[in-house]
């Protein structure tokens, strides 16, 4: 809030010189005060009273109840005094709720103040008649307060402006005065630019339940116009009020985000947060233009990061996690702004951390880990550990660069460095199975240091995962059996069992004695219910065979020839756009960041984001297939009351929104897979999800980088999840898309793609669509079908045409849901397109 008062340095000293007088004890001061303030002599010397009234206030700030001397300071308010008046309204204000009947007494000089010349004493007496907080009190403050309204003063002025506010909080149930309403909206035009910002704050507090201040066009205008008037906190609050308003016209929006260019560089990061929220919310419907203020407000948050106050800078690097969803390569060339002092706070290295695991790419990954691997060995635990899982995510796509440090890391013996590089390696043998050679070499003779419960869990996971090849892994074991009694840990026994159990299964022989002894001793012996539960699972199990047993304990592996790319999809800017500048950021980082201390990956339950038109797009309840006889053929699922929609073809447009992890990309696609194994001969009358598969001539793509091909997939909105490298037989691209087309009448059609990219080395065929339909009725193809078959195949080949015969081709498998004929005939040619463009620049 505005002051409204000027304090002189005579002023000043004096407030000061209340910390430095003497505490002066309990009711024997009161008693004191009160005599010295009914002096006679006293009162006659206007210093030795105004220093009398200065320990009333110290007595006071001390905690003592000097309510009794509410009278006494009634009195003292009658002084021309401007200091001396400013101490009384301080205790009046204060006491005014314990003593209504003798507030009374005060209104009457505080009306009487309110008549004087002076424009300081005005504002003074109408800023304290507000404070007095007593509805009994309203109807003498009204008239006041309207008067102050037309003050000449313009500090008179802001005080009434904000007084109506509060009276209008005193009372929020009472009537709305429209005449002061209107009054307020008239002093929006103010020639003073604080008196204009508190006429909007007053507003939006008057009007609260009626959606705030009515923001129109020419509101809007006068306020951007006279911006550059008002202070930084009177921008922020201007830029803040505006959001709410929405361009009539194409040329209205452009000229309001002309007035706001100068302000997205603003020096002041409050004003540029502001505006840029400003920005994104005006220019929704224009991506192109939210991304080119993106790009504009680089700078100054840069900048930002290097303030001189810690939160400025952790709310600089939040913001900057934010843009960078939408637009992944916008400060990877500033990498080196986001390295770590060694000054800094935790939380400040942590975030920057994360930042730095988004920039990585092929020229910098170098020095990023090296800076990495220097905050490893941080004296403070919790820096250590983020760093190591830091270099873990940016294995991911860098894997023998970042095992090298990991593997290196483990030789300091240290715990808190071994448990978090165990959990890292656990990760990250999790995503990418091709590095589990190497973990297994590195986890030779590293229990010895592990003590924390979370390290011990992920090296239990890995022995029992990959037992097999860890010659020591049943000495380990055994050990750890041997000593369960003394266990104090449930999760570290239960982890011991299913290692265990795992164990046994491909090394039975030397597991067998110790995993009865540790079955006997959870079903016997433990009076925990959850582990005695598990270990009667395991041993009626053991009962159906061991291969019913390597099915439910081992189950279906990724391919280990498969590697995730390394950050998140990216996202459009509207949905963020809603959370920048606000605290929704500062804590949106910490949740969504991998965490170290979490269970083996198998325990994770699969549980998507609570969106409502993901969960019913993936929703898998209502997928039906039929399997063709023969290999050639494409699968298809059809519904029999379903044909084209049009013969005229709606727009489409693909969008990442909302996102699918690799998690649920692999649980979508394993369990769509798994159905159609199970339901293949099966007839099935009512279906609502197609796949097709076609083979593409480029062979070109093979040699693109991952990063290369993902680039070229974002440009028209298809992500791509996962990869194998290049040069790499047999060669594989998962990718997934959400497709959908506005109809004129109709509402918009919305469709999940997801996708793979196959390359075998085997000599190409002849491209073509391959496509099986279910019928419920002959289980024959109706002309619908065939027609779009022949525009498939027609698509197809009209896009290769110029590919060489004896050409390896790409085989492209779709599986689309709910089904879309048209969304995916037209889907399949800009992919098409893609590829064989990626091909093209690379010959």
């Amino acid at each position: 809030m505005q002051l409204d008062l000027l304090v002189t340095d005579k002023q000043n000293y004096i407030f000061c010189l209340l910390a430095t007088m003497p505490y002066l004890g309990g009711e024997e001061t009161v008693r004191e005060l009160r005599r010295a303030l009914s002096n006679p002599n006293v009162q006659s010397d206007p210093l030795r009273y105004r220093n009398t009234i200065l320990k009333v206030i110290r007595t006071m700030s001390q905690g003592v109840d000097v309510s009794g001397l509410f009278s006494e300071m009634v009195k003292a308010c009658a002084t021309v005094d401007v200091v001396q008046k400013k101490l009384v309204y301080v205790f009046l204000c204060s006491y005014a709720t314990l003593n209504p009947e003798l507030s009374l007494l005060v209104i009457n000089s505080l009306r009487k103040d309110c008549q004087d010349p002076n424009p300081m004493v005005r504002s003074l007496a109408l800023r304290n008649m507000t404070n007095l907080r007593l509805p009994s009190l309203v109807e003498y403050v009204e008239q006041p307060l309207t008067a102050g309204l037309r003050d000449r003063a313009a500090c008179v002025r802001r005080v009434a402006v904000l007084g109506w506010a509060k009276l209008h909080n005193l009372q929020p149930s009472s009537e709305i005065d429209a005449v002061v309403v209107n009054e307020l909206y008239s002093l929006l035009r103010d020639p003073d630019p604080v008196v204009m910002v508190n006429c909007l704050r007053a507003l939006e507090e008057i009007l609260k339940e009626e959606g705030g201040v009515a923001i129109n066009k020419p509101i809007t205008h006068h306020l951007l116009n006279r911006l550059k008037e008002c202070d930084i906190w009177g921008q922020c609050e201007v830029l803040r009020v505006l959001q709410r308003y929405r361009p009539q016209s194409e040329d209205e929006l452009f000229d309001i985000l002309s007035l706001l260019d100068s302000f997205l560089v603003s020096p002041h990061p409050p004003v540029m947060a502001a505006t840029l929220s400003l920005f994104l919310s005006v220019s929704s419907s224009l991506p192109a233009v939210s991304l080119a203020a993106l790009e504009r407000v680089s700078g100054p948050l840069l900048a930002a990061c290097g303030s001189g106050s810690r939160e400025m800078r952790f709310a600089a690097v939040c913001h900057i996690q934010l843009l960078l969803r939408s637009v992944p390569g916008l400060l990877g060339v500033h990498y080196k702004r986001f390295f770590c002092g060694y000054a800094e706070p935790a939380y400040i290295k942590e975030r920057k951390m994360q930042v730095l695991v988004e920039l990585v790419n092929d020229e910098n990954v170098a020095m990023i880990l090296d800076e990495l691997k220097g905050y490893c060995t941080d004296v403070n635990t919790d820096t250590a550990q983020a760093a190591i899982s830091a270099i873990g995510r940016i294995g991911r796509s860098y894997s023998d660069r970042c095992l090298q440090i990991l593997t290196g890391l483990l030789g300091l013996k240290q715990d808190h460095i071994t448990s978090a590089v165990v959990q890292t390696m656990r990760d990250l043998v999790w995503v990418c199975p091709q590095c589990s050679d190497t973990v297994c070499l590195a986890l030779e003779g590293c229990e010895e240091t592990l003590q924390d419960i979370q390290g011990r869990q992920a090296l239990l996971w890995l022995l029992g995962v990959y037992g097999e090849r860890i010659s020591s892994a049943p000495y380990t074991l055994e050990v750890l059996i041997d000593g369960v009694r003394s266990e104090a840990s449930l999760g570290i026994k239960m982890e011991l069992l299913t290692a265990t159990m795992r164990l046994f299964l491909c090394r039975p022989a030397e597991t067998q004695d110790m995993l009865g002894r540790l079955l006997h001793y959870c079903i016997e012996e433990t009076t925990d219910m959850c582990m005695r539960d598990q270990a009667l699972l395991y041993y009626r199990l053991l009962h159906c065979g061991i291969e019913e047993t390597r099915k439910v304990l081992q189950g279906r592996r990724s391919d280990p020839s498969l590697g995730v790319l390394i950050g998140r999809p990216t996202k459009p800017v509207s949905q963020w756009a809603r959370c920048f500048n606000t605290l929704e950021p500062l804590s949106q980082g910490a949740v969504e960041a991998e965490s170290a201390s979490r269970g083996s990956p198998e325990h994770m339950t699969y549980n998507p984001k609570p969106n409502a038109d993901l969960s019913d797009t993936l929703s898998c309840s209502h997928i039906q297939e039929i399997h063709s006889g023969s290999d050639n053929a494409m699968r298809c699922s059809d519904s029999s009351t379903d044909g084209l929609a049009s013969s005229i073809t709606a727009p489409l447009s693909l969008s990442l929104s909302p996102a699918v992890s690799p998690e649920d990309f692999e649980h979508l696609w394993l369990q769509r897979q798994a159905l159609h194994t199970e339901r293949g001969a099966e007839k099935i009358e009512v279906v609502d999800c197609t796949w097709i598969e076609e083979c593409v001539r480029c062979p070109a793509v093979l040699h693109c980088s991952p990063q290369s091909l993902q680039a070229a997939m974002q440009l028209v909105n298809i992500q791509t999840l996962a990869f194998t490298p290049q040069h790499t037989l047999p060669w594989r691209v998962y990718l997934y898309t959400h497709t959908q087309r506005s109809h004129s009448t109709d509402a918009p059609n919305t469709t999940l793609i997801l996708g793979e990219l196959l390359c075998t080395g085997e000599a190409n065929q002849k491209a073509g669509v391959k496509k099986g339909t279910a019928d419920s009725e002959a289980g024959a193809e109706g002309k619908e079908d065939q027609l779009v078959r022949k525009e498939m195949v027609a698509t197809a080949d009209r896009l290769s045409e110029d590919g060489q015969e004896e050409e390896e081709g790409i085989k492209v498998t779709l599986n689309q849901q709910p089904r879309d004929d048209d969304a995916l005939r037209q889907f399949l040619t800009v992919l098409t397109t893609v590829l064989n463009t990626l091909s093209s620049e690379k010959d």
